[in-house]
């Protein structure tokens, strides 16, 4: 038994620790379904599973030597929420921008987009765990996830925050999306391999 909650304790630390700045993605999301409708709460949950979910699926299989992660080619993922902030910054009607995406699909791609470089400390935590150990980490990702959209949509439905979304998401809303993306293709290392072939 206390093997178990050592290994539930483990889970939430990884999660916590890979998935944080998921909370602000999270909240820009309920925000945007309060004040535009899109994308709908359902739709957020549905798509922070599936987002999460494929990182996961992906880490057990390259776990498994199934599959090898082009590190750190994932990092180019971080064009995905650049090129959402930018289609949303162009829009004319400045009162749809804060909904950056419209749908579960658009919530799990921006998901797997600022988790790609969780896979890399999911692949040796899963490859070290067993199959029971790995059951455990994955139903505790499953309650987090709970978790982290219960924080969102709190965060995402503060008069503050909302106020702030009305007043200033036509700018700030993709404005954070392309500053999300950036950072992701600077600290993936993407953009020095990409200099170092050009370079060779």
């Amino acid at each position: 038994m206390i093997e178990l909650f050592a290994t539930a304790a483990g889970a939430a630390v990884v999660f916590a620790a890979t998935d944080i700045d998921d909370i602000v993605i999270l909240t820009l999301f309920f925000v945007a379904s309060r004040t535009t409708g899109r994308p709908r709460t359902w739709q957020i949950v549905a798509g922070q599973y599936l987002g999460i979910g494929a990182l996961a699926l992906a880490s057990a299989v390259a776990a498994a030597g199934l599959l090898v992660v082009p590190d750190p080619w994932t990092g180019l993922l971080g064009l995905l929420p650049i090129a959402l902030g930018i289609r949303a910054l162009l829009r004319r009607d400045g009162e749809d921008a804060p909904a950056v995406v419209g749908g579960a699909l658009g919530v799990a791609g921006v998901t797997i987009a600022n988790g790609a470089d969780n896979v890399a400390v999911y692949v040796p935590v899963f490859r070290a765990l067993g199959p029971a150990d790995s059951a455990v980490f994955l139903l505790v990702f499953v309650v987090l996830v709970a978790l982290w959209c219960a924080a969102g949509a709190w965060l995402g439905g503060h008069p503050r925050v909302v106020r702030l979304v009305e007043r200033a998401g036509h700018w700030l809303v993709p404005a954070i999306f392309v500053a999300i993306g950036l950072v992701i293709l600077t600290t993936s290392g993407v953009l020095s391999h990409l200099l170092h072939l050009r370079t060779t």
